[in-house]
């Protein structure tokens, strides 16, 4: 009997071992102040907390393939990207005007003698971990602080990952509470959930741009090179820059890259403030969806100025999906779209 006993437990250890790093792991990595998650030992993303992101992000973002969908800079640049917007990195959520406070266009950029105009949102803890196969999950605390160390709010996300053949679905369902102190988000333009792109995968332009934030600073931004392949989609038909200030469920960005085809879509979810969302997704590779700033997006036709109370609640949910291959259809994206919203 005991030699049968030992026999299964070795076959079951056998199992284990054969098992480990097939599907997802996550692995925490505290002295680099990230929180790695792997699928079949490959790297498809990583939560970062770095001091000089000014928020935790999402940081890169590869496909099941391993190729790296989002631009480099500034914390591991690539020859030959851009290098605008030091803000943008990997995907984030936050907002550019909170009690006055910019949230969105913090960096260690912004002059010492401007930064008490900006808001950090600041890494508390990971609060717990799962993985099971195709799936994982990971819960996280933050607080979005002023410069005066005051938390205006305090936020849990949770981040649910998946694979699907060749498709890396990101599920985030962020939920936001006011502190002691009433949180107006003002409409404005730089918001809320987003991902900066590599360079191959902006939309092609001939032609320099300029874009101004709330502040009045002026962001140049140069055309585009060769090698440049993305074109935006919409839910409600619209392509290309005529996507940005439009409203819709969902939008997905196409392209190539690596000589891969990729397909990049961010899903609005039913339950959200401001539903369907307005879309801030710019050719030169941000890519973002803004339920708040309404104002900005209609022409001054709608407004929300949407506040939390002291102690109250809000929840934001976002499905990004980073798809390898043949590009997604419009039918493919509204069966994610349907999936997510029974989720």
């Amino acid at each position: 009997m005991k030699k049968v006993v030992s026999t299964v437990a070795a076959f079951c250890f056998s199992l284990a071992v054969l098992a480990q790093g097939k599907g997802f792991q996550i692995i925490e990595r505290p002295e680099q102040k990230q929180v790695d998650v792997l699928y079949n030992n490959k790297l498809l993303t990583a939560y970062c907390y770095f001091d000089s992101s000014r928020k935790p992000i999402l940081f890169p973002v590869n496909t099941v393939d391993g190729i790296t969908v989002t631009r480099g800079y500034p914390f591991k640049p690539v020859p030959g990207e851009r290098t605008d917007h030091p803000h943008h990195t990997g995907i984030w959520l936050n907002y550019e005007s909170v009690n006055g406070l910019d949230f969105w266009n913090n960096s260690t950029a912004i002059p010492v003698e401007k930064r008490a105009q900006y808001g950090t949102i600041r890494h508390v803890s990971v609060l717990d971990k799962k993985t099971a196969g195709n799936t994982a999950s990971l819960v996280t605390a933050s607080a979005w602080v002023g410069p005066n160390e005051k938390v205006l709010l305090n936020e849990i996300t949770t981040f649910t990952f998946s694979v699907q053949g060749k498709d890396f679905i990101i599920d985030r369902q962020s939920k936001l509470t006011a502190t002691d102190t009433t949180v107006l988000f003002k409409d404005v333009k730089d918001g809320m959930v987003a991902i900066r792109v590599a360079r191959e995968l902006e939309l092609p332009s001939r032609e320099a741009s300029s874009f101004v934030d709330e502040k009045g600073n002026v962001t140049k931004v140069p055309p585009s090179g060769s090698g440049v392949t993305g074109m935006y989609y919409a839910s409600n038909g619209l392509k290309g820059d005529s996507v940005w200030s439009s409203q819709g469920p969902w939008v997905m960005l196409t392209g190539r890259k690596d000589g891969h085809d990729i397909t990049i879509g961010i899903i609005d979810h039913p339950a959200n403030v401001g539903y369907p969302t307005y879309w801030h997704a710019r050719g030169y590779g941000l890519f973002a969806a803004n339920p708040l700033g309404r104002k900005v997006f209609s022409n001054g036709k709608e407004e929300l100025n949407y506040a939390l109370k002291p102690g109250a609640s809000v929840a934001f949910q976002y499905r990004f999906v980073v798809h390898d291959g043949k590009a997604l259809t419009t039918e493919q994206m509204n069966r994610l779209a349907a999936d997510f919203r029974h989720r």
